[in-house]
């Protein structure tokens, strides 16, 4: 089982998560879905909330194919910056997407870490997280 973060605060934050999980339900078989979660911002300052969720997929692909996946999603719904994980700063932005979990596994490439590095710091996404795996 894969857990998928998701987060946005521009525009419609529960419109713009349900396209999301609709976006990567062609690529992967959504299993679970947290409910949404309204945050501050993380990171950064700015004036819009975020909407948060978390999902569980199965799927067949391996995990740098799935992140190619999720983030040519987040440019084709809008995102224009890069990742913080490219040193940029954080930002708004449409909607962003990230690997969190992955069965047992361990991996830490230059474009990769899972389990997600700083999921434990955020509780837009322990929160889901914990909510979903009780119901999975």
């Amino acid at each position: 089982m894969v857990f998928i973060g998701l987060g946005s605060n521009l525009g419609n934050g529960t419109a713009l998560l349900r396209e999301a999980t609709g976006r990567l339900a062609t690529y992967v078989t959504i299993a679970g879905e947290s409910d949404y979660v309204e945050s501050e911002p993380w990171g950064f300052e700015s004036s819009h909330r975020f909407t948060n969720a978390v999902i569980a997929v199965e799927t067949d692909l391996q995990p740098l194919e799935l992140l190619d996946i999720t983030q040519r999603i987040e440019r084709e719904m809008g995102r224009t910056h890069k990742r913080a994980s490219d040193n940029e700063a954080y930002s708004d932005r449409t909607i962003d997407i990230d690997l969190l979990l992955w069965d047992d596994l361990r991996l830490d490439t230059p474009r990769l870490r899972i389990p997600h590095p700083r999921m434990q710091e955020r509780a837009f996404v322990t929160g889901p997280l914990a909510e979903l795996k009780a119901r999975l």
